[in-house]
């Protein structure tokens, strides 16, 4: 069983950033694909960023390419999503994850957090 607790959203300017944590508990972490989402309002739940458990393979949403950069550290049981040159539209509560596969898909995510608030204004 892995629990997921993120932290670290909040207001920001246009332009600006934000780094999300998101810290696990079990022992399965390290072993585990490690993905973000987002969900803006009246809008379905999309992919951001995943990570394999190594560190070794990143993917990201077109959207956030080049912007946005996912991390891990096993020996915190921690994942990061540095947010750079944050957008209006990057508005949305995000959601990390924990899975089996490298996948772009949230069914194939077990755990999850309870989500943090991402607001930038313009």
């Amino acid at each position: 069983q892995v629990q997921l607790v993120e932290s670290g959203g909040g207001l920001v300017q246009a332009g600006g950033s934000l780094r999300l944590s998101c810290a696990a508990s079990g022992r399965t972490f390290s072993s585990a694909v490690m993905g973000w989402f987002r969900q803006a309002p009246g809008k379905e739940r999309e992919f951001v960023a995943f990570i394999s458990w190594t560190g070794g393979r990143t993917s990201y949403a077109d959207s956030v390419k080049g912007r946005f950069t996912i991390s891990r550290d096993n020996a915190k049981n921690t994942v990061y999503l540095q947010m750079n040159s944050l957008k209006p539209e990057d508005t949305a509560v995000y959601y990390c994850a924990a899975g089996r596969y490298s996948s772009w898909s949230r069914g194939d995510y077990v755990h999850w957090g309870q989500g943090t608030q991402v607001s930038v204004s313009s």
